[in-house]
Protein backbone atom coordinates (compact mmCIF):
# COMPACT_ATOMS: atom_id res chain seq x y z
CA UNK A 1 0.00 0.00 0.00
CA UNK A 2 1.39 3.69 -0.56
CA UNK A 3 2.61 5.32 2.28
CA UNK A 4 1.61 8.70 1.24
CA UNK A 5 0.46 10.60 -1.85
CA UNK A 6 4.14 12.65 -2.71
CA UNK A 7 2.66 14.29 -5.73
CA UNK A 8 -0.19 15.98 -3.39
CA UNK A 9 2.06 16.57 -0.30
CA UNK A 10 5.08 17.78 -2.29
CA UNK A 11 3.84 19.16 -5.75
CA UNK A 12 6.27 21.83 -6.64
CA UNK A 13 9.08 19.35 -6.22
CA UNK A 14 7.30 17.04 -7.65
CA UNK A 15 6.70 18.86 -10.61
CA UNK A 16 10.09 19.52 -11.13
CA UNK A 17 11.18 15.88 -11.05
CA UNK A 18 8.86 15.27 -13.73
CA UNK A 19 10.34 18.10 -15.67
CA UNK A 20 13.52 17.60 -15.20
CA UNK A 21 12.80 13.56 -16.68
CA UNK A 22 10.92 15.07 -19.78
CA UNK A 23 14.01 17.32 -20.61
CA UNK A 24 16.08 14.31 -20.31
CA UNK A 25 14.64 12.96 -22.98
CA UNK A 26 15.07 15.67 -25.58
CA UNK A 27 17.97 14.20 -27.48
CA UNK A 28 18.76 11.83 -30.31
CA UNK A 29 18.47 8.72 -28.17
CA UNK A 30 15.50 6.24 -29.40
CA UNK A 31 12.30 5.79 -26.80
CA UNK A 32 13.43 2.31 -26.99
CA UNK A 33 16.90 2.00 -25.68
CA UNK A 34 15.73 4.61 -22.93
CA UNK A 35 12.74 2.72 -21.99
CA UNK A 36 15.28 -0.35 -21.52
CA UNK A 37 17.50 1.75 -19.29
CA UNK A 38 15.17 2.74 -17.43
CA UNK A 39 13.69 -0.81 -16.87
CA UNK A 40 17.13 -1.99 -15.87
CA UNK A 41 17.85 0.66 -13.25
CA UNK A 42 14.51 0.06 -11.73
CA UNK A 43 14.77 -3.68 -11.27
CA UNK A 44 18.49 -2.87 -9.77
CA UNK A 45 16.64 -0.38 -7.26
CA UNK A 46 14.08 -3.07 -6.81
CA UNK A 47 11.06 -0.54 -7.91
CA UNK A 48 7.86 -2.45 -8.75
CA UNK A 49 6.24 1.11 -9.63
CA UNK A 50 9.28 1.70 -12.28
CA UNK A 51 9.68 -1.87 -13.38
CA UNK A 52 5.53 -2.65 -14.51
CA UNK A 53 5.54 1.00 -15.86
CA UNK A 54 8.79 0.66 -18.48
CA UNK A 55 8.38 -2.49 -18.83
CA UNK A 56 4.67 -1.66 -20.40
CA UNK A 57 5.65 1.40 -22.11
CA UNK A 58 8.72 -0.82 -23.86
CA UNK A 59 6.16 -3.10 -25.29
CA UNK A 60 3.69 -0.77 -26.46
CA UNK A 61 7.06 1.54 -28.09
CA UNK A 62 7.50 -1.54 -30.38
CA UNK A 63 10.17 -3.58 -27.99
CA UNK A 64 9.63 -6.97 -28.09
CA UNK A 65 8.23 -9.06 -25.53
CA UNK A 66 11.99 -11.26 -25.10
CA UNK A 67 14.08 -8.14 -25.54
CA UNK A 68 11.90 -6.43 -22.75
CA UNK A 69 12.21 -10.04 -20.62
CA UNK A 70 16.24 -10.30 -21.23
CA UNK A 71 16.99 -6.53 -19.64
CA UNK A 72 17.45 -8.90 -16.50
CA UNK A 73 19.98 -10.59 -18.13
CA UNK A 74 21.20 -8.03 -20.76
CA UNK A 75 24.88 -9.25 -20.37
CA UNK A 76 23.67 -12.70 -21.17
CA UNK A 77 21.93 -13.79 -24.46
CA UNK A 78 21.95 -12.33 -28.50
CA UNK A 79 18.99 -10.13 -27.39
CA UNK A 80 21.25 -6.99 -27.09
CA UNK A 81 23.87 -4.77 -29.56
CA UNK A 82 27.29 -3.50 -28.16
CA UNK A 83 26.09 -0.19 -28.15
CA UNK A 84 22.75 -1.42 -25.57
CA UNK A 85 25.15 -3.55 -23.68
CA UNK A 86 27.32 -0.38 -23.08
CA UNK A 87 24.52 1.53 -22.27
CA UNK A 88 23.41 -1.14 -19.94
CA UNK A 89 26.93 -1.25 -18.82
CA UNK A 90 26.83 2.61 -17.81
CA UNK A 91 23.34 2.39 -16.08
CA UNK A 92 24.24 -0.04 -13.72
CA UNK A 93 27.82 1.36 -13.37
CA UNK A 94 25.45 5.13 -11.98
CA UNK A 95 23.03 3.39 -10.12
CA UNK A 96 25.73 0.48 -7.80
CA UNK A 97 28.06 3.38 -6.82
CA UNK A 98 28.11 2.43 -3.33
CA UNK A 99 28.34 -1.12 -3.39
CA UNK A 100 32.43 -0.88 -3.28
CA UNK A 101 33.01 -1.36 -7.04
CA UNK A 102 34.74 1.19 -8.79
CA UNK A 103 32.41 4.12 -9.39
CA UNK A 104 31.84 4.26 -13.18
CA UNK A 105 35.15 2.18 -14.28
CA UNK A 106 37.03 4.05 -17.06
CA UNK A 107 36.16 0.60 -19.37
CA UNK A 108 32.70 1.42 -19.03
CA UNK A 109 32.84 4.94 -19.52
CA UNK A 110 35.03 3.94 -22.40
CA UNK A 111 32.70 1.29 -23.65
CA UNK A 112 29.83 3.97 -23.85
CA UNK A 113 31.96 7.08 -25.21
CA UNK A 114 32.85 4.67 -28.06
CA UNK A 115 29.18 4.12 -29.07
CA UNK A 116 27.36 7.57 -28.16
CA UNK A 117 28.57 11.10 -29.05
CA UNK A 118 29.14 13.32 -26.39
CA UNK A 119 25.19 14.82 -26.86
CA UNK A 120 24.02 11.58 -26.83
CA UNK A 121 26.18 10.45 -23.70
CA UNK A 122 25.05 13.63 -21.55
CA UNK A 123 21.11 12.62 -22.20
CA UNK A 124 21.90 9.02 -21.20
CA UNK A 125 23.81 9.99 -17.82
CA UNK A 126 20.44 12.50 -17.20
CA UNK A 127 18.18 9.64 -18.10
CA UNK A 128 19.66 7.46 -15.58
CA UNK A 129 20.07 9.60 -13.05
CA UNK A 130 16.08 10.83 -13.23
CA UNK A 131 15.43 7.18 -13.31
CA UNK A 132 16.93 6.56 -10.14
CA UNK A 133 15.43 9.68 -8.42
CA UNK A 134 12.24 8.38 -9.71
CA UNK A 135 13.15 4.74 -8.15
CA UNK A 136 13.87 6.16 -4.91
CA UNK A 137 10.78 8.07 -4.33
CA UNK A 138 8.92 5.72 -5.87
CA UNK A 139 10.09 2.59 -3.85
CA UNK A 140 10.46 4.97 -0.26
CA UNK A 141 6.64 6.03 -0.47
CA UNK A 142 6.06 2.31 -1.63
CA UNK A 143 4.48 4.06 -5.16
CA UNK A 144 1.91 0.47 -6.16
CA UNK A 145 2.27 -0.52 -9.99
CA UNK A 146 -1.18 -0.04 -11.55
CA UNK A 147 -3.06 -3.36 -11.42
CA UNK A 148 -5.38 -4.74 -14.29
Amino acid sequence: MTRMDIAALAPAAYKALIALDSRAHKGDLPAGLLDLVKLRVSQVNGCAYCVDSHSHDAVKGGETPARVYAVAAWDEGPFFSPAERAAFALAESMTRLSEGAPRVPDDVWAQASAHYDDARLAQLVMVITTINAWNRVCVTVRMDPETP
